[in-house]
């Protein structure tokens, strides 16, 4: 692997045949995420390709030329002509793969993935998921000095990662950005010697033979399985929602709402996140419209009062979305008051959507005893109906869903999980 710099980089890439470039920063966890894989990619294709980094701060000219925003991001040449999309975040390996084999005749391709060998990885416990449910269970495991590797297929954080601000976390006096909560609730972790293997594709996971593969290529096997896989913004379930997803619709204020400055929004739900997600819309948007199925909102009375005193909300109660369409960079709500049936549109540039929940189950067979709205149920050590297999967070079927419930059944997982080691 080698490192070059910007003085470097006509030489090297643009006069190059086949070269692929990562541009990394220091300190950052989802560089350190890619570092590996960017490893072992060259490994089996560096016969074909050429594989450099550039450190992006060092060289922040050439990064802007070549629009590079962010760290890491990696971009494909080829005779000294950039091919295929950039791609950045949490990159997973069958992203480069893809990528890598679009650039290599057939038969190349074909002999390379002949030389692919799998392996198997063993450990006490594994942990699926890296939210604060996670990251607390492998914190204590690690201290207690059980042999501990985290899975994930985004990077470590889960929600919180993507929540504006948390103000109700101990230990802070002021509110705290999502993000930097996540981050160093995920750097006390990694450093405590737990093992990531973060931004991922899991392909099977078998809980009876305690067995997870990843990447197609790795096989964990461990003697406990914690599920902290959390859950996921649910979907309305309406025309137009999926082909307008990312392209109009968001589920992350924090992520997207920048994008409307001084523009008109729409937030439909009316619970403690909608409404809290509405007021952070705001300070950039210059008028909010929320769409709500009952007569008042059922989110916390304080959050409520200051929704509602804020000049650039209105709201439509009693009303439920039928379907959305799009016209131009112009997105439309074909909405039902609820109380006469009559179908109405409005229209804005952004539409936000916060109407609760579901958990992320779907890696896990049907032997897994779930209630009624499919949480993963367990007893008060964390266990589910199959033994050494515990699950936590917001995964878990239980009344509360905060950081502090999730990182409360992180640690008594992991503590249930050293004793039965030990």
């Amino acid at each position: 692997m080698k490192e070059i710099s910007s003085a470097e980089f006509e030489q090297v890439v643009l006069q190059g045949n086949k070269v692929v470039v990562d541009f990394y920063s220091t300190e950052c966890p989802p560089c350190e995420a890619l570092a590996p894989k960017f490893d072992n990619m060259a490994e089996l294709y560096g016969e074909h390709i050429t594989f450099v980094k550039i450190y992006r701060q060092g060289n922040r000219e050439l990064a802007e030329q070549l629009g590079v925003k962010s760290s890491p991001t990696v971009l494909f040449f080829d005779n000294g002509k950039q091919v295929t999309d950039m791609i950045s975040g949490g990159i997973k390996k069958s992203e480069l793969v893809e990528r890598l084999d679009a650039m290599l005749p057939k038969e190349t391709v074909s002999t390379i993935k002949s030389k692919i060998t799998k392996h198997t990885t063993y450990c006490d416990a594994l942990i699926i998921g890296g939210g604060p449910a996670g990251l607390a269970a492998g914190l204590y495991l690690c201290q207690a000095k059980v042999n501990t590797i985290l899975v994930d297929i985004q990077l470590p954080g889960g929600q919180v990662s993507t929540t504006h601000q948390v103000s109700n976390y101990p230990g802070f006096v002021e509110p705290q950005p999502g993000y930097m909560l996540s981050h160093h609730m995920s750097e006390q972790t990694r450093l405590c010697g737990t093992q990531y293997k973060v931004a991922v594709d899991v392909a099977h996971v078998d809980l009876h033979n305690k067995t997870v593969e990843i990447d197609a290529f790795e096989t964990i096997q461990a003697k406990k399985i914690i599920i902290a896989t959390g859950a996921s913004p649910r979907p309305l379930g309406i025309p137009g929602e999926k082909e307008y997803k990312g392209r109009g619709i968001s589920y992350c204020a924090t992520c997207d709402a920048k994008y409307f400055n001084d523009k008109d929004v729409i937030v439909i739900g009316g619970g403690n996140s909608a409404v809290e997600e509405a007021e952070f819309i705001t300070k950039f948007a210059k008028k909010v419209t929320m769409i709500h199925q009952f007569a008042e909102f059922t989110a916390n009375k304080q959050a409520v009062e200051k929704i509602l005193a804020n000049p650039k909300v209105s709201v439509l109660f009693q009303s439920e979305p039928r379907a959305f369409t799009k016209q131009g960079d112009t997105m439309t709500v074909e909405y039902e008051n609820l109380q006469t049936k009559e179908r109405q549109t409005i229209s804005a540039d952004g539409i936000f959507v916060f109407i609760g929940m579901q958990p992320n189950t779907s890696l896990f067979g049907a032997d897994l005893q779930t209630d009624n709205w499919n949480y993963i149920v367990a007893d008060e050590d964390m266990q589910t109906n199959i033994p050494g297999v515990y699950a936590i967070g917001d995964v878990r079927s239980k009344k509360y869903r905060q950081i502090t419930t999730a990182v409360a059944d992180g640690t008594i997982a992991a503590i249930h999980i050293s004793k039965e080691l030990m």
